[in-house]
């Protein structure tokens, strides 16, 4: 698109309309839904609380509801829209569950599309943790394992003495995510769910896990492939896996034991010692931003509960990297089989993307809303705005998104033009588009 045109106020005007427009059909069945329950002005609060938290950027204080009834109404009518948000917010009348259920729609379609195309579909599962570490008198507040301060202690090149000691626990609440892809292409949300240890609404780990992993047996069954972390590998969670007939790729620790085809239990490092790779591949490690030389062997093994048969594909990416063992239902007949294994594996990056996306651009940790009821509500409309910005990553709006781009957030290195989902810049343009030129429905919504 021509650089002139890009820069007409006009054309800027006319895009922020579109995206506007995109973002409300987006959310146009969620809004059908509340619109059921809701009053016609807190329906509009729920669209105007979507535009405004995409243009609100501030880690500490994004999702503010003083700073955020500002965004939606004007500058001086910010108290009037702060009281909009919470009644939004607070409202016994709808529960959490309409957010979910929409997100739980658009991973429906995602997998029908991917199975249709024959196509790969993975869930792709991850846990997290939300810290209020300065918090003490939110509801439903319970200890977390602070990631921050396993970060801050690790030992950087060049410096001394590091804090040792026990991990260090603060307030805050665990977080469970799955999220829906092919083998490429831009991810779909499908869940994300927050839970405590304490409290009227308190639960446990492998209740909330079991009970997600029920349900997603019985809405997608054996069309999707679930993919797992360490933290779930152990037979208990197996056991789940069995039960609920699911196909899964899971990472496998290597001291954790497993049958050989003789029935002997060895560690699964032993499993594959001394045995060559079957080939090699330049693999993109997404981490460390290079290129690794990457062999791939496979053995077939049994679980040392049930004996159930499966297989051990072994990734190794070479001296001084520690290999990985991913346990799988899926046969490995050849060694595509198992380049298949490796590369839906590697596709789990993504959803450690989403979770530092959500706590860095969107501010997940900033909510201070004491009731736990009105705080869950809260930070599922925030996941309303992740799941737009990934929808904007569709093949067929590259264009769009790379003219948003050039006028609201340029950038000359060469990262940032090689990145395949820039959805920080994407967030950066669009909150400072509909800053300049805001959409119809906010100047409608101002108008009172």
């Amino acid at each position: 698109m021509d650089k002139h045109k890009r820069s007409d106020p006009f054309w800027q005007a006319t895009c922020s309309a579109v995206l506007a427009d995109m973002c409300y059909e987006f959310l146009k069945p969620l809004l059908v839904e509340l619109n059921t329950w809701l009053d016609r002005r807190l329906v509009q609060t729920c669209l105007g609380l979507v535009l405004a938290i995409v243009m609100h950027r501030h880690r500490n204080q994004g999702l503010l509801l003083s700073e955020l009834g500002s965004y939606l109404l004007s500058p001086e009518r910010g108290p009037a829209g702060t009281k909009r948000l919470s009644r939004l917010l607070h409202s016994r009348r709808w529960e959490a569950e309409l957010v979910e259920d929409f997100l739980w729609q658009g991973a429906d379609r995602r997998v029908e599309e991917l199975v249709a195309e024959k196509k790969m579909a993975l869930a792709i599962w991850d846990e997290s943790v939300l810290e209020k570490a300065e918090s003490l008198h939110l509801e439903g507040l319970g200890p977390v394992r602070s990631t921050r301060a396993a970060r801050l202690k690790r030992i950087k090149p060049g410096y001394y003495n590091p804090p040792g000691g026990r991990p260090i626990f603060v307030p805050g609440m665990h977080s469970l995510a799955v999220l829906v892809m092919g083998p490429s292409g831009p991810p779909s949300l499908a869940s994300m769910q927050w839970w405590t240890t304490r409290g009227p609404h308190a639960t446990d780990r492998r209740s909330v896990e079991r009970a997600r992993l029920a349900d997603l047996s019985q809405r997608w069954g054996p069309d999707v492939v679930h993919v797992w972390d360490r933290g779930f590998a152990g037979s208990p969670w197996l056991t789940s896996a069995f039960v609920h007939a699911a196909r899964f790729i899971l990472r496998w620790p290597k001291r954790y034991q497993l049958r050989d085809e003789q029935g002997q239990l060895r560690p699964a490092w032993q499993l594959t010692r001394g045995r060559r790779s079957w080939g090699h591949r330049y693999l993109y490690d997404a981490r460390r931003r290079c290129q690794r030389k990457v062999g791939v062997v496979a053995v077939p093994v049994y679980d040392q509960t049930y004996n159930q048969p499966l297989w051990l594909v072994v990734a190794r990416p070479g001296q001084g990297r520690e290999p990985w063992y991913l346990l799988t239902t899926e046969p490995i007949l050849t060694i595509e089989d198992a380049w298949t294994i490796v590369l839906a594996y590697a596709r789990r990056w993504q959803v450690e993307m989403a979770w530092r996306f959500t706590k860095s651009e969107l501010a997940f940790e900033c909510p201070r809303l004491r009731d736990w009821p009105a705080r869950h509500k809260f930070l599922l409309i925030v996941t309303l705005v992740y799941a737009f910005l990934l929808s904007l990553l569709k093949p067929a709006l590259h264009t769009l998104c790379q003219a948003l781009l050039a006028v609201g957030c340029h950038r000359t290195g060469k990262r940032s033009r090689e990145t395949s989902a820039p959805l920080y810049r994407l967030r950066i343009a669009l909150g400072r588009l509909w800053l300049a030129h805001p959409p119809p429905f906010l100047v409608r919504l101002n108008s009172g």
